[in-house]
């Protein structure tokens, strides 16, 4: 056997075990106590949090006159290493974005590490939403023929999936390559793909290959989560939250299109806290955003609409829904760890604060790349 075919067998016999490990969210060798115990991790996690930046330190890049500025900047933060090491390549907002991304990889690499076992279950459910993310970006790419390059400029392979995995799911032709690749490797996002892919290459309708990624993976998270221990039902609560968001969304794209409302239902994914099907369904047969805010009045989510319903009216855009629900996500996740200090709580706050951050460092490191105005970086960013 060649070294290539050696090396190619070793790689997919890896993707045997990750199959294994996907369903038994244990695929981490860690450092940490096997018990119920979070003491040991939260103090991890409280060490790592103090070293997050601070509002004056964004403040001050988004004054950078240009890349290399912010690349001295960031130089003097823990997002130096990871620097030094891409921009051996050149002195880019290209190499600046993807030694982020190395960084948020090895963040939640050494939480999970560090995490208990039960820690460890909890976060690899919650972190699959980053396959999912990956995935659907993936299929996205495929199906509008971007190129490789593009493709891979929006994933972060921050879950089960790994850099490698990923790059070779950009590589294929087309969709049903990409989810014939999935089903090869036995990762059970294939299936749910596969139900749905000879109507996809009838209609060429994306919705069909993204509400089967999403009904699996938030069915699978949530059987997953529910158990009756506290931490168990502090990452369901945050599930649920997120699963609230997404059918509130759905149900406000709905607003201007020719969706009845009987097939409206489709688009309902189960496994949300106050966005039942009842209310999702009387949503959608809303006929305007006032409708839609006087439905959602006794909801948690009626101030964040609220609060962006004249821009949705000048806009025009449902983007601005989308932006609002995405910093009322965060802040869950950040207030998370307020009320459950000594438990799974502090960690799921921890891991999407990180997460956010990147993600503000990402739209300043473009934002100063392109000339953006300071004002409108500092509109996309989200902070507390």
């Amino acid at each position: 056997m060649s070294p290539a075919a050696a090396k190619e067998k070793k790689r997919r016999r890896g993707k045997r075990v990750k199959q294994k490990d996907y369903h038994a969210a244990s695929g981490m060798r860690r450092l940490g106590p096997p018990g119920k115990d979070y003491g040991y991790s939260n103090a991890r996690i409280r060490g790592m949090r103090s070293r997050l930046l601070k509002q004056a330190f964004f403040d001050d890049l988004m004054m950078s006159k240009d890349i290399v500025a912010v690349i001295q900047k960031m130089m003097q933060t823990e997002y130096g290493p990871d620097l030094e090491n891409r921009i051996l390549q050149g002195r880019t907002a290209t190499q600046v974005d993807e030694a982020l991304k190395d960084n948020m990889v090895a963040t939640f690499r050494k939480v999970l590490r560090f995490a208990n076992d039960e820690a460890t279950m909890l976060l690899v459910t919650l972190l699959g939403r980053w396959d999912l993310f990956n995935i659907k970006t993936i299929i996205r790419g495929k199906h509008m023929k971007l190129t490789n390059e593009e493709t891979l400029e929006g994933l972060i392979a921050v879950g089960q999936l790994t850099h490698i995995d990923t790059e070779e799911l950009v590589r294929q032709h087309d969709v049903p390559a990409v989810v014939d690749t999935l089903a090869t490797w036995g990762l059970p996002f294939a299936a749910a793909l596969r139900e749905v892919l000879p109507e996809y290459l009838e209609t060429a309708d994306l919705s069909l290959l993204e509400l089967a990624l999403d009904r699996y993976y938030y069915e699978w998270a949530a059987k997953r989560l529910k158990r009756k221990r506290r931490n168990s039902r502090v990452a369901r609560t945050f599930l649920g939250t997120q699963v609230d968001t997404l059918n509130l969304l759905t149900s406000l794209r709905l607003l201007n299109s020719d969706v009845d409302v009987e097939d409206a239902g489709r688009f309902f994914l189960p496994g949300g806290l106050s966005i039942t099907e009842d209310v999702f369904l009387d949503l959608a047969s809303k006929s305007d955003v006032d409708e839609v805010f006087g439905r959602l009045k006794r909801t948690p989510y009626a101030a964040p609409i609220e609060a962006v319903a004249v821009k949705y009216i000048e806009k025009g855009s449902v983007s601005v829904f989308e932006r609002a629900l995405e910093d009322y996500l965060f802040r869950q996740a950040y207030d998370t760890g307020k009320g459950d200090p000594l438990g799974i709580g502090l960690m799921i706050s921890y891991v999407w604060t990180k997460a956010n951050e990147i993600t503000n460092l990402r739209i300043v490191v473009k934002g100063v790349s392109v000339g953006m105005p300071v004002e409108r970086m500092t509109e996309e960013l989200i902070v507390v």
